[in-house]
């Protein structure tokens, strides 16, 4: 490392001022760039929150760089890993392949924001140059601490590919998103649409709000402890049956909602004036995030009205280029949400584990490129609308 550069491992996120980590890259609240899941408040919320600790197998070690007066230029948060749960870039066959060969996957280190496969900044530097460095200071700190490898998860493209000079490994996969082409509100959208696909629509954003169901948009003061209640329900609900356990708790979503309330949009579905379903979504200075949902009564296309075309129709509303609606789903393809290639760096100490995940990599990414262009051609867009895609 160089002596210009004081390079730290922080085991706890306290250890960053907001007044300093606000002058890194897209963490600033109301910035053009703003990204809300590396905000000072939000970060911090998952540990004292106790969601992200050492408890629940996220035991904090962010990387801090100073210059030579003291200054913050750069950061990575990251975690020292027990397992591979709520990342959302699945290493379990690389962890089960290294055990049977006698090794020790874990400890691994995680750099990347818990719980959240949202595309963002990982290496929070303002140049390449220093971005390099934090890159190199990753791999050192691996080294000294014997964890198996370190991952960057859902990193921007260019991180990546500065990574992959540093010998990481390139992993690819596939999310979906509403691309906003220019749509003053959702009827502009529908006009892009084929005929049958917007007469399909249609009809499911009819019938999800039978039986006298309204819909509300929650965001800054009018975030009530009622609506969190009733959210954090249907988290619950929806965490038991899909994991088994909830990865974050009450405390972090009050935690949210009061630090950063104008970054937060609840979405939820009334019937005979009682919360009955709900999503929250998180604003970025370009993006809405769709995250978690839950219902406690089953209605007909509710999840796709509350999750993807409220969010479509918000996002329209306020001027945002793009709503990510979290990781997974095909069946988004059909409601207006374009296939999305999303980016990790993967640096493996073992050089046998390395040049087997490596290989491995090599045909996942062809894959992942073969099966977006074919869904590429699936839109529900009309034929002579010509398909953008977007690069992260």
């Amino acid at each position: 490392m160089t002596t210009d550069f004081q390079f730290t491992v922080v085991q706890s996120f306290s250890a960053f001022t907001r007044e300093e980590w606000e002058t890194l890259p897209e963490t600033k609240p109301g910035s053009p760039d703003y990204n809300p899941f590396i905000c000072h408040p939000f970060l911090q919320g998952m540990e004292s929150s106790g969601s992200a600790t050492a408890k629940t197998g996220w035991a904090p070690r962010h990387i801090r760089l100073d210059d030579a007066s003291g200054n913050l230029v750069g950061a990575v948060p990251c975690y020292a890993k027990s397992h591979s749960q709520g990342e959302y870039v699945f290493d379990h066959g690389w962890a089960d392949a290294y055990a049977r060969a006698g090794g020790d996957y874990y400890p691994k280190l995680q750099a990347t924001v818990p719980f959240t496969p949202a595309t963002g900044p990982r290496l929070l530097a303002a140049t390449p140059e220093l971005k390099a460095i934090l890159g190199q200071g990753l791999m050192e700190v691996c080294e000294q601490t014997a964890a198996s490898s370190v991952h960057l998860t859902f990193a921007d493209k260019a991180d990546v590919e500065l990574l992959a000079t540093q010998n990481w490994l390139h992993r690819t996969d596939q999310q979906f998103h509403f691309v906003n082409r220019g749509y003053s509100d959702f009827t502009e959208f529908l006009s892009d649409l084929a005929s049958r696909k917007r007469k399909d629509l249609r009809k499911e954003r009819q019938k999800a709000l039978e039986n006298g169901l309204t819909i509300e948009w929650l965001t800054g003061s009018s975030i009530t402890e009622e609506a969190l209640n009733a959210f954090y329900q249907f988290y619950i609900d929806t965490g038991n049956r899909k994991w088994g356990r909830p990865y974050l708790t009450k405390a972090f979503f009050m935690s949210v909602a009061q630090t950063m309330p104008k970054d937060v949009l609840l979405i939820m579905a009334k019937r005979d004036n009682r919360y009955i379903a709900g999503a929250i979504n998180f604003i970025g200075g370009q993006a809405l995030y769709g995250r978690h949902w839950g219902a406690v009564e089953n209605h007909p296309f509710l999840h796709f009205e509350v999750c993807y075309y409220q969010a479509i129709d918000f996002a329209l509303s306020h001027g945002l280029s793009r709503v990510e609606a979290g990781a997974q789903g095909e069946h988004k393809l059909a409601r207006g949400y374009e296939p999305v290639t999303t980016h990790s760096a993967h640096f493996i100490r073992h050089p046998g584990l390395r040049n087997a995940v490596a290989e491995y990599l090599e045909r996942e990414r062809r894959d992942i490129a073969q099966i977006g262009e074919m869904l590429s051609d699936h839109t529900p867009f009309r034929k002579n609308t010509k398909n953008i895609e977007e690069e992260f």
